[in-house]
């Protein structure tokens, strides 16, 4: 069952039968016994503080209270918060699940910002709790200033959930060392459609145990089951450390709301009393806005995901939504389809995006991969491939638009990094091998994922003539984090020269697969 609108712990909340296991991550130390506007004290922000879509002079800060409180963010140069600017955030309050977001606007670029939030009694203000600090580097204005950034997707699937005996999501604290710009989540930060149990037997006898909570304790249908499918990440103290020190750029896929949704859809799933798939989304899509500080999902931006986000001269990130405008998933075999994947309106904004953009780079980031053939049931396909290696055809359609454009409009420097497939590879897409050759050579990077069940590699399609020097991916389905490692990957782009350096790592750091890329290049 649902917990209340305050969003303290359920009676069922904590792992069962590990409780000293769970108290090792630190969860957040909210009470359960009351409602939160009736708890009595100062309002609290265990729940971590985290930042996104920052920019050379820009930001959000994104905070959780325990109760109703005023958002109050002060910024700085230094720890010590001398000659801090106060900014005056929301209310926050039970319509947004006592979440909110502060923009900051004005910010030097290139610098270290130091932040910390202050909840305050909105009935008198002299009442704050204790502040929760955290700090981000803007993008730089200048080009010779090195970027560094690291991408990945796909959490808390197939049961794999928060593990007190392997110390949680200790892949963000890897990452976090890394120290990176900003972090690139690509798609399913949550499994709103797998349930989290409380402990599963691995093939060799070994047991993986969750941290549990009543909301994960089923599929998510309500906005609250929703809501707590988001919160249900924070209780891992990884990941709220790294919340506080990386800026992240995130976007959606299906397990936000179901394996291979798609608009209009109605769910064959007997676990679920709601089977439109579009109601799920609405209430999924309200959930993910009040859980990760988007620019464009304010109402005043039209509410979407998909955006553009400039880190500076050096990149320019396109954040794509292959999930809310395509059509059904089928077995991709039109000679005509203007909607595809993208839609027809986020299409042109792309490629209009693409042809402005004055950056160095471009990096494509999208929630699912072009050339990796992923399937939905025995007929119909789930990307962009549907395993014809002929003409494009169905969604490739599109996808050939827009590699016709990036060619023709010269648009230079263009990368494609993607999550989704549960494994990391390396796929060049080359006109020489292709069917469809109106096009550049590019590359495609697939990293993922940070804790889920690993898969095997899926196809290639030809269509668009992918070569795959690299791929590591387990030889059967649904292997725990416990079994096989999880994968993230880095960007480095050299202020001096202008390369981009791709970098696929594993859990525990080590390289398997770097490609080096030269700046001012149509294709490559």
């Amino acid at each position: 069952m649902a917990q209340g609108s305050g969003g303290g712990f359920g009676r069922r909340s904590l792992l069962q039968g590990a409780a000293a296991g769970s108290a090792a991550l630190a969860l957040p130390a909210l009470s359960s016994a009351a409602p939160a506007q009736a708890r009595s004290g100062r309002p609290g922000a265990g729940w971590g503080v985290q930042t996104g879509d920052v920019t050379a002079s820009s930001g959000l800060v994104w905070v959780r209270s325990d109760r109703r409180a005023r958002m109050i963010v002060q910024t700085a140069a230094t720890e010590s918060f001398r000659h801090a600017r106060t900014w005056h955030g929301p209310v926050v309050g039970a319509g947004g699940d006592f979440t909110g977001v502060t923009a900051l606007h004005g910010l030097p670029a290139g610098e270290q910002i130091h932040y910390r939030v202050l909840l305050a009694d909105p009935d008198d203000p002299r009442r704050t709790g204790e502040p929760v600090t955290g700090t981000f580097r803007t993008a730089p204005d200048r080009r010779r200033e090195n970027v560094r950034f690291l991408w990945s997707g796909d959490l808390a699937g197939q049961g794999w959930g928060i593990n007190p005996d392997r110390g949680g999501y200790r892949i963000y604290e890897e990452m976090r060392r890394r120290n990176p710009d900003f972090f690139l989540c690509s798609g399913d930060n949550i499994y709103a459609d797998g349930p989290i149990p409380s402990r599963v037997t691995l093939p060799d006898g070994r047991v993986w145990r969750n941290v549990t909570t009543e909301e994960k304790a089923k599929v998510a249908e309500t906005l609250a089951e929703f809501r707590g499918a988001f919160r249900y990440n924070l209780l891992d103290a990884n990941l709220r450390r790294f919340n506080a020190q990386v800026p992240t750029i995130v976007q959606w896929d299906d397990h936000e709301v179901h394996n291979n949704w798609y608009p209009g859809q109605l769910l064959d799933d007997d676990r679920y009393t709601e089977k439109n798939a579009d109601v799920l989304a609405a209430r999924s899509l309200r959930a993910f806005g009040e859980y990760f500080p988007i620019r464009t999902l304010h109402p005043d931006r039209g509410g979407r995901v998909y955006r553009v986000v400039r880190h500076g001269p050096l990149l320019d990130v396109f954040v794509l939504d292959m999930r809310s405008y395509r059509n059904a998933n089928s077995p991709g075999r039109q000679t005509d389809d203007r909607q595809g994947i993208l839609g027809a309106e986020q299409l042109r904004w792309l490629k209009r995006e693409l042809s402005r953009s004055r950056a160095v780079w471009k990096v494509i980031a999208a929630d699912m991969p072009l050339g990796l053939v992923v399937q939905d049931g025995a007929t119909d396909f789930e990307a962009v491939a549907q395993g014809d290696p002929g003409a494009p055809l169905g969604r490739e359609l599109q996808m050939a638009e827009l590699l016709r454009h990036i060619k023709r409009d010269r648009v230079t420097g263009t990368v494609w990094l993607t999550a989704d497939v549960h494994y990391t590879s390396a796929q060049h897409y080359a006109p020489e091998r292709a069917a469809f050759k109106d096009f550049e050579p590019f590359w495609e990077f697939v990293s993922g994922p940070l804790n889920a069940g690993g898969f095997p590699a899926v196809k290639l399609d030809g269509t668009f003539g992918p070569a795959q020097p690299f791929v590591k991916a387990p030889d059967r389905a649904n292997t725990s984090p416990a079994e096989t490692p999880q994968y993230f990957g880095e960007v480095d782009i050299d202020g001096g020269s202008g390369e981009l350096t791709v970098r696929l790592r594993q859990e525990g750091g080590q390289v398997l697969f770097s490609k080096v890329l030269q700046p001012g290049r149509v294709g490559q």
